[in-house]
């Protein structure tokens, strides 16, 4: 299978998984979520779907707990969903590349803030 293929499967699930946990799911233990990406495997029998979950790193964990136990759901109602031989079974796992990002971000402006500042004289006597 090329990974072409791979790619275009995985963007199938990416909008099914999501369109299904917006407008399927009613648990009050799901965050806010959004699936940052899917890796399938070759067989197409599994796939790793990595999310982003905004709030506490508590709620982010109950909510890749909440998915982990809604597995069977979301392979069901993805198997009703898109036309694939084989419905692939899901791992969840916690994407936190975005608060990575965010800090990495915040470092990089307070260096350039301290870079713009003039440096301090000395007030020593020579």
């Amino acid at each position: 299978m090329t990974s072409t293929r791979m790619q275009r499967v995985a963007r199938i699930l990416k909008e099914e998984l999501s369109r299904i946990m917006r407008e399927e799911m009613n648990d009050p233990r799901l965050g806010f979520v959004s699936i940052t990406d899917i890796e399938v495997a070759p067989d197409l029998r599994a796939a790793h779907v990595y999310v982003s979950v905004l709030g506490t790193p508590e709620e982010q964990n109950t909510t890749v707990a909440t998915l982990d136990h809604a597995r069977g759901y979301l392979r069901g109602m993805l198997g009703r969903g898109v036309n694939l031989r084989y419905t692939p079974e899901l791992f969840f796992h916690l994407d936190r590349s975005i608060e990575r990002g965010a800090r990495v971000f915040e470092l990089l402006n307070e260096i350039g803030s301290a870079a713009s500042q003039p440096p301090e004289e000395d007030q020593g006597e020579p």
